[in-house]
């Protein structure tokens, strides 16, 4: 956000009670411009980048560190900032000893979340190097990889950022390699993940870039910034901010998630701060382990109205999926029959987004006992981003 943008807010905060000017600004799911307390990181992104300024492709590489560290948001702010740029190449010096070349390497960022099979991974990939529309329905995979390896030349060569590999319900590391092998030296890959190099299921790149956790001093930064940009002044304190960075241990979404259910706890409220029942608000909203919202928020819009309804429902209607697919197909915003709900159900459970708990205490002894579905997710700031969406 701009100094202007952020002058006029506190100009409009001196006479306002809200405490949360800006959801988005504080939203666990939104990527800023400029990444707080990354530089490091950026630096080393930039080293690995830098033969695009000389127009051409750098190796293949692995950015990876624990959940919630910035990855995310670094990669794209990298890719953001040198799209912007615009065609590098034109400035590349031709000697005699150093051929050049005009043609500035495409950089294409995909989400692995969305483009979760190799079907989608071509299509994401072409769609993001051509300005013509890439079919998503009525052609194969192979055909959509032929066009892709037609594409490719040494005038027309692709940087591919692909976020989000090996996480549940997206490719693997392995699966990822092996779709981009035979594109020649025309395409060069930066893969995303959480998984440490040694725990791939192939050999990695040898270019490997860790992002560490954030230190809770750094994450007090992150908080601070984005709470200037989309709280009232004052609305929370530093002290606060520090609690709430401590508690996350290193985790920046499960970080804003906090701020932002405490921020959202207090608007509620229609109070002008944010007060001590809402911070701890905030953190019991948090289940531990806690799944991505980036990765609920990947999910079909079926997928979420299901959710967004599941989390509404009462307990004794969790208590088996069965029961959870009949309350859920009921409300009319699904507009699902129980069968589609209950497999859609099975589906979020498998990949960890709801998760099956066995109920013992409504076991009649015979056969196996109920599962009662539990969402391992941050129900409150789910809910509200949800309800934004759909304005």
């Amino acid at each position: 956000m701009d100094l202007a943008a952020r002058i006029r807010r506190r100009r409009e905060s001196v006479a306002e009670t809200r405490v949360v000017l800006d959801y988005h600004a504080i939203s666990p799911v939104a990527h800023v411009d400029e990444p707080t307390n990354r530089g490091t990181v950026l630096e080393r992104l930039l080293d690995h980048a830098d033969p695009v300024f000389d127009g051409r492709l750098p190796p293949n590489a692995y950015v990876w560190g624990p959940p919630g560290s910035g990855k995310s948001a670094v990669v794209t702010a990298l890719f953001s900032q040198l799209r912007r740029v615009g065609p590098l190449s034109d400035s590349v010096i031709h000697t005699t000893t150093r051929g050049g070349t005009n043609a500035t390497p495409s950089l294409v960022y995909v989400d692995a979340r969305h483009a979760n099979s190799e079907f989608g991974l071509y299509q994401a990939v072409l769609d993001g190097m051509l300005d013509e529309s890439v079919p998503k329905h009525g052609v194969g995979t192979a055909a959509l990889r032929s066009r892709l390896a037609d594409t490719l030349s040494d005038d027309h060569r692709v940087l591919v950022a692909l976020d989000h590999v090996d996480e549940p319900g997206t490719r693997s590391f392995a699966a990822t390699v092996e779709a981009f092998e035979g594109m020649g030296r025309s395409l060069s890959w930066l893969a995303i993940g959480r998984r440490p190099p040694s725990a791939l299921s192939v050999d990695g790149p040898p270019e490997r870039i860790e992002v560490p956790a954030y230190r809770d001093l750094a994450l007090v930064d992150v908080l601070t910034a984005r709470a200037s940009a989309g709280m009232a002044r004052r609305a929370i304190e530093h002290e606060q901010l520090r609690r709430i960075a401590v508690w996350s241990d290193g985790n920046a979404h499960d970080a804003l998630c906090v701020l932002f259910a405490a921020a959202d706890e207090a608007a509620l409220a229609d109070v002008s701060t944010v007060r001590e029942r809402d911070l701890h608000a905030g953190m019991d909203a948090l289940p531990q382990p806690s799944v991505s919202l980036g990765r609920v928020f990947a999910l079909s819009a079926n997928r979420q109205r299901v959710l967004a309804r599941l989390i509404d429902i009462d307990d004794d209607q969790r208590a088996s999926v069965d029961a959870a697919a009949t309350a859920v197909a009921a409300a009319p915003a699904v507009d699902l029959s129980v069968g589609t709900v209950k497999r859609l159900l099975y589906e979020l459970a498998e990949i960890g987004i709801v998760e099956r708990v066995t109920d013992e205490r409504s076991s009649n002894g015979a056969g196996r006992s109920p599962s009662r579905l539990e969402p391992r997710f941050p129900i409150h700031v789910f809910r509200r981003l949800h309800a934004l969406s759909d304005r």
